[in-house]
């Protein structure tokens, strides 16, 4: 057991009793509030501050409350999301929550074709330079979506609320689903609103990955900063009891 945890850069640290270097942790979420991107038929996020003073015994004091739909800002996928009687987000091992993060860069065709999907042929490249793409990894896609962050109209290709038929950005292929499958990958995340492009109706690349009990995350900050291999991923998401998703708190430590 202990040679499995130390495997990880994050726990091989810990094991020998070192110090993690906090000059190597980079946060890959973006902040909760009023400009947060949302699927357009989604509610979005509120923030209620009910107090936020100085109290009249001379101490200050912040409480107050928000709500949120599943799905928006950076946030985790389980696998139940579209995986009938798949995980749901409480069921989650922690395990699953950290991993070797592989990067594939695809923001060069992204920025030629705003519909581009993650090809077969992008896996075969990335592999074909760092290796096979471990089992228990989480396999993150860059498009450089990231550049448009919070501009909705730019981001999403509509910003009109309740939108769904004019969204434009990149995702993955059902071709790059697939493999991923077979690669057994822990997760797979992209730096867009969803790993399935703007125009999909059915969705089908969340279909091959959460019935594979695969989870996503989605709308990832800062992926400029990461290598294509060495980086360990911690994606923490809020625990819900049976929830379908919900917000994720997302670092990396580089190697």
């Amino acid at each position: 057991m202990r040679s499995i945890v130390c495997a990880t850069a994050f726990f091989a640290a810990a094991c020998l009793g070192q110090t993690i270097d906090k000059t190597k942790l980079v946060d890959l979420t973006y902040s909760f509030n009023e400009k947060t991107i949302y699927w357009p038929n989604a509610k979005g996020f509120q923030h209620r501050k009910d107090t936020w003073a100085v109290t009249p015994a001379g101490y200050w004091y912040a409480a107050g409350g928000f709500s949120t739909d599943e799905h928006g800002g950076t946030h985790f996928d389980s696998p139940i999301h579209f995986g009938q009687r798949k995980t749901t987000l409480d069921k989650i091992p922690v395990q699953r929550l950290v991993g070797a993060a592989a990067v594939i860069d695809i923001s060069a065709s992204a920025s030629k074709t705003r519909d581009y999907r993650a090809t077969a042929q992008d896996l075969a490249n990335w592999e074909k330079t760092n290796g096979a793409i471990p089992s228990g990894s989480m396999v993150l896609f860059r498009t450089g979506w990231s550049k448009y962050w919070p501009d909705r109209k730019q981001y999403m290709g509509s910003d009109v609320p309740g939108d769904v038929e004019h969204l434009h950005f990149p995702g993955i292929s059902k071709e790059a689903a697939e493999i991923l499958v077979k690669r057994g990958v822990s997760g797979v995340g992209i730096d867009t609103a969803s790993m399935d492009y703007g125009p999909s109706k059915d969705f089908i690349v969340h279909q091959v990955l959460n019935k594979a009990d695969i989870f996503g995350l989605e709308n990832i900050a800062n992926m400029e900063r990461l290598p294509a291999k060495g980086a360990t991923l911690i994606a923490l998401p809020i625990k819900i009891e049976d929830g379908s998703g919900g917000p994720v708190r997302i670092i990396a430590i580089l190697p």
